[in-house]
Formats: structure tokens, C-alpha cells, sequence
């Protein structure tokens, strides 16, 4: 991957800690996915026993999982501690001494690059809007399909790559930096799905488009969910006056209808980690066999 295309991930932890706050305020279409992707649930008839939310936010994802699976363990992961603080239920002391309900929750802070769990521990798990804060989404998916079990679903949704089209637009005819993250189109995410031995993937995408009055309203809402440019190679340093007045001349060019468009290409894809009949075999047949422990 180019420099230029390098996700910074300690600015990256930053900015999502920064925008804990203010962020169930702004996450509007990070609910809205978030729904979309609980409906296509309803189609899939399977009860896993331990849930992994992979980048959970505040927790919007994890509270509506534990209502439709109130038998499983849920796990929440997210990079940002303070995220994770939002979304963990605020206990009162006395609530402590009653008995255990059975939904049992666990708050991790960490990087689903690097999934701090053993293999085959996990039988769903469910990612919404994270993937693309990835530098390696082949080592991602390894990793993944490393925790799920055999017949184990992975679903997720992330940005393709016409997401903020009209912002890279704006400044494409100002300057040759990234200010606008990059994101993986949609049919490379299905092969590297492929790749890491995943079986039968579903893709599919659509656009969802919000509408600003200003471009100011426009970054304000990127910023308050924690967004904003996190790329190594970026430019350093505050954009002049100048230049941004140039950056919204452009972007208003945009304009129609009297409103300022943002488009969001949406990926969503599911796969199951098929059963290996290899996991069957005693340590002694594998080294008989040459196969790997």
C-alpha cells in the first residue's frame, strides 16, 4: 500500500476518542446501516453462541444484537476506550448483588487487525461500518476467519469507493493531497473473502446520499464521528483561508435543490467460515499426513 494510503491508527484511536461524545449525536447513517444489516439477519436462521461486534462504536450495534440474541455472549471491540465506555451499561452497585442475567457482555479495547481471541471461539461476527479503518483487510479476513467457528458467519458493511465523492471532488481541484480517506470497491472485498477460504459470499451495494445546508455542516459531521483524515502522507497543518474558500467555491457547485449532497457508497457482505474436516484429525494423523498442527 503507498504511504499516501496508510491509515495512521494512534491518530486514528485519537480522533474516535476525541469524538466519543459527540458521537451518537452524529452517527445517524451509522444507525441507519446498522438497521439495514439487522433486517438481513432476519434470513438467516442461525443462533451463535458467542457474538463479536468488530469496531462497536459507542454500542448501538451491540445493544441490538443482545435483543435478538439474549442467549449469546456478546463480545464489543472497539480501538477507542472511550467509545467503549460509552457503550458499557452504567452499573449501580446494588444491581451487582442480584443474580447474573443470562446476556453476558465483554468490552475490549483493541484493533480487529490483531483479534486478541483464540481460534474457533466466536460463531458471528458482525462488523458495521469499521472495515474500512483497516490498512490490511487480507489480514483482516485471516484474522477473522482464524476466530470463527466452523460454519461461523461474518457480516459486515463498509465504505466502497465513491464515498465523499463531492468532498474529493472540491478539493481534488485545489491541491494533489488526500483529504478524503480512501476505500476498497466492492467485488476486491468479495475476492479477498475468497481468498481467506471464506465460502459462499454475498455482496451487494447501494448509495445513500444526505443532504447539507453548507459545507461547513458537511465536515462538522465528519469530525463529530471521528472521520475526519487520519491518512500518513496527508498535508500537515491547517489548510489557508484561501484554499478552503476555494474548497467550498467548488463544492457549491454541487448544489441542488438548495442543499449540499454527501454521498455514502454503501458495501454490505456476508460468508460462513465452511466446516474443515481436517479439525477432526488427532495432533498424530496431522503429522502423519504433513499437515500443519
Amino acid at each position: 500500500m503507498h504511504s499516501g494510503q496508510i491509515l495512521d491508527k494512534k491518530q486514528l484511536r485519537a480522533a474516535f476518542e476525541r469524538a466519543s461524545a459527540s458521537y451518537d449525536h452524529a452517527a445517524v447513517l451509522q444507525r441507519e446501516i446498522s438497521n439495514r444489516m439487522l433486517g438481513r439477519l432476519e434470513y438467516i436462521k442461525y443462533k451463535p453462541d458467542v457474538i463479536l461486534d468488530a469496531g462497536s462504536g459507542t454500542g448501538y450495534g451491540s445493544q441490538q444484537l443482545a435483543k435478538r440474541y439474549p442467549n449469546s455472549q456478546l463480545i464489543a471491540v472497539d480501538i477507542a476506550w472511550a467509545m467503549l465506555s460509552h457503550a458499557r451499561p452504567n452499573t449501580a452497585w446494588w444491581q451487582r448483588l442480584l443474580p447474573l442475567q443470562q446476556q453476558r457482555s465483554d468490552y475490549v479495547c483493541g484493533d480487529i487487525e490483531q483479534l486478541p481471541f483464540k481460534n474457533a471461539s466466536v460463531g458471528l461476527i458482525w462488523s458495521n461500518l469499521a472495515l474500512q479503518w483497516c490498512n490490511d483487510l487480507d489480514r483482516t479476513f485471516a484474522e477473522m476467519h482464524r476466530i470463527l467457528c466452523a460454519d461461523g458467519l461474518l457480516m459486515f458493511s463498509t465504505f466502497g469507493p465513491d464515498t465523499l465523492k463531492e468532498l474529493r471532488q472540491a478539493f481534488a481541484k485545489i491541491d494533489g493531497y488526500n483529504h478524503v480517506n480512501r476505500f476498497a470497491d466492492m467485488h476486491d472485498i468479495g475476492d479477498l473473502l475468497v481468498n481467506n477460504r471464506f465460502s459462499t459470499p454475498v455482496m451487494d451495494m447501494e448509495y445513500i446520499t444526505l443532504t447539507y445546508d453548507d459545507v461547513i455542516s458537511v465536515m462538522r459531521d465528519l469530525k463529530a464521528i471521528g472521520a475526519h483524515n487520519v491518512l500518513q502522507g496527508r498535508q500537515q497543518g491547517l489548510m489557508g483561508k484561501n484554499k478552503w474558500q476555494q474548497v467550498i467555491g467548488e463544492y457549491e457547485k454541487l448544489r441542488r435543490d438548495g442543499k449540499l449532497p454527501a454521498t455514502f457508497e454503501v458495501v454490505y457482505g456476508h460468508a460462513w467460515k465452511p466446516f474443515d474436516p481436517r479439525s477432526m484429525l488427532t495432533p498424530e494423523t496431522r503429522r502423519q499426513l504433513g499437515l500443519p498442527p
